[in-house]
C-alpha cells in the first residue's frame, strides 16, 4: 500500500490486524499503554510516543480503542489529521456517538468514516466483515482494501448507519449470550443442565446447545468487559429511539460481571467454566433456599 497507515490502539484488534496483514514498517501506532510497544515492535510496526507522531503523514487512520474512549480519541485526533486523511472509527459505539465524533473530525482537515466490525477479529483477521458508511465510504473501501481487508461493504453515505446495523444486531447476539449465562447458572445450581440442554436440542437443531452454551460462556469470560461497553452503547441507542432497554441493560451487567472475573486459564467445557464461576462466589445470594 502506498498510503501510510496509523493505528490508534494496539490491543486485540490492532495486533491481530497487524499480524494478519503483515504491514511491516509502513504502519505507525500509538497506544496509551506503553507495555504494548513490545508487541508493536514484534510485528514490525513503528511505535510512536504520541498520537501526533502516529498520525503524521497517515492517510488511513484506524481507531481501535475502547468504546468509552472513542469520542475522546476522535476529538484529539481531529486537529492532527492531514489533508484528506480518513479517520476510520472502528469502535463499537452508538450511532449518535459516531455522529458526534464525525462533527469533531470535520473541524480539521481529515474525513470521518463509520466502520463496524461484525465478527471477532480472531480468527478472521483481514477477512473480518466490515460495514462502512459516511460521505467518504467509497474512498474508505478502496484504502481498506489496499490495506489488506478483503470483506468491506458500503452500507450508505450517512455516518451512524454502519454502527446502527452492528449494535441492533448486538442486542440479539450479546443478549443471547447473557441469557445463556443466566440459564446455565440456574441449570447448574439445580443439577439439571444436561436435561435443559437436551430439551433445547430437541426444539432447535443447528449446533448442539452444549456447544453453544460453552461458546457463549467463553465469549463472555474472555471479552465480557469490552462487550459490556458495546452494549452500553446499544442501550444508549435504544433510549435515543424511545425504547426502554430492559434486557440490554442487564446484558451489560452479565457481560461485565463475567468479564471481570478474568478467569485464566479458561477451563475447557461448560461444566468446568460454570464450576470456576461458582468458585468465585460472585453470583451467590444470601437469600437462596
Amino acid at each position: 500500500m502506498n498510503n501510510s497507515i496509523a493505528l490508534i490502539g494496539f490491543g486485540e484488534a490492532g495486533s491481530t490486524f497487524a499480524r494478519g496483514a503483515q504491514w511491516g514498517d509502513n504502519v505507525r501506532a500509538f497506544d496509551i499503554d506503553p507495555s504494548r510497544r513490545e508487541a508493536m515492535d514484534s510485528h514490525g510496526i513503528i511505535a510512536c510516543d504520541s498520537l501526533a507522531g502516529a498520525l503524521d503523514g497517515a492517510q488511513l487512520v484506524l481507531s481501535l480503542v475502547t468504546a468509552d474512549a472513542a469520542r475522546e480519541v476522535a476529538r484529539a485526533a481531529a486537529p492532527l489529521l492531514g489533508f484528506g486523511a480518513l479517520f476510520c472509527d472502528m469502535n463499537s459505539v452508538a450511532p449518535g456517538t459516531k455522529r458526534a465524533s464525525a462533527e469533531d473530525v470535520s473541524q480539521g482537515k481529515g474525513h470521518y468514516v463509520d466502520v463496524a466490525v461484525l465478527a471477532p477479529v480472531e480468527p478472521a483477521r483481514m477477512k473480518v466483515p466490515l460495514l462502512v458508511s459516511g460521505a467518504e465510504a467509497i474512498k474508505a473501501q478502496e484504502l481498506l482494501g489496499e490495506a489488506g481487508f478483503t470483506n468491506v461493504r458500503i452500507v450508505g453515505d450517512q455516518v451512524g448507519r454502519a454502527s446502527a446495523i452492528k449494535l441492533v444486531r448486538s442486542v440479539m447476539v450479546k443478549g443471547l449470550e447473557a441469557l445463556t449465562a443466566e440459564m446455565m447458572m440456574a441449570a447448574h445450581a439445580e443439577g439439571v443442565a444436561d436435561e435443559v440442554l437436551a430439551s433445547l436440542d430437541a426444539s432447535e437443531k443447528s449446533i448442539g446447545w452444549a456447544e453453544k452454551a460453552d461458546y457463549n460462556l467463553d465469549r463472555m469470560l474472555v471479552h465480557g468487559r469490552r462487550r459490556a461497553a458495546e452494549m452500553e452503547e446499544a442501550a444508549q441507542m435504544l433510549r435515543s429511539l424511545g425504547i426502554d432497554p430492559l434486557m440490554t441493560d442487564n446484558t451489560v451487567n452479565w457481560q461485565r460481571s463475567l468479564g471481570e472475573l478474568a478467569m485464566t486459564p479458561l477451563p475447557d467445557g461448560y461444566e468446568a467454566k460454570l464450576a470456576g464461576i461458582a468458585a468465585t462466589g460472585v453470583f451467590k445470594r444470601g437469600d437462596g433456599q
